[in-house]
């Protein structure tokens, strides 16, 4: 039940959020292009996720999906309630996430652990989050990970 209600709220609040809130530009990146990078890349990586989830890139949210691939974390709901505490760790504050761990954190409580070594993981980690990805999908992975610290839950 606490995932349908999770899920529900996404869904309800996506469409909103892309369009009032998100500044920058949608990628417009098909996954088709994102494995022609090489195996290395971050753009590969990123290819690789979307197709191993079944997921389409969606449009100025295309980060989101990079930090799944940075920090190796799942796309259950309680994982993404992790990344956004892991986010709320390395010093992004928007009303959304804030929104989403407050959420989150309720219908979740049995999983505190999980979002304190998130948090702590993030804290750990060099300023990411802010990091035009689009601009890095050529670059290494791991030097990315390496260079700002960023390891798996």
């Amino acid at each position: 039940m606490r995932s349908f209600i999770s899920e529900t709220i996404y869904e309800w609040s996506k469409k909103p959020y892309q369009k009032w809130f998100k500044k920058s530009p949608a990628w417009d990146i098909p996954i088709k292009k994102l494995i022609l990078y090489p195996q290395e890349s971050l753009g590969f990586h990123l290819g690789c996720f979307l197709l191993k989830y079944n997921f389409d890139p969606q449009p100025k949210l295309e980060d989101h999906d990079v930090f799944h691939v940075l920090t190796d974390i799942g796309v259950t709901v309680p994982e993404e309630i992790a990344m956004q505490y892991y986010l709320l760790g390395n010093g992004k504050r928007s009303a959304y996430l804030i929104a989403v761990i407050l959420l989150g954190t309720l219908l979740y409580s049995d999983k505190i652990k999980l979002f304190r070594k998130a948090y702590k993981k993030g804290k750990a980690a060099y300023s990411f989050y802010q990091l035009d990805y689009q601009k890095l999908l050529c670059q290494p992975i791991q030097k990315i990970q390496d260079t700002f610290l960023i390891t798996s839950l």
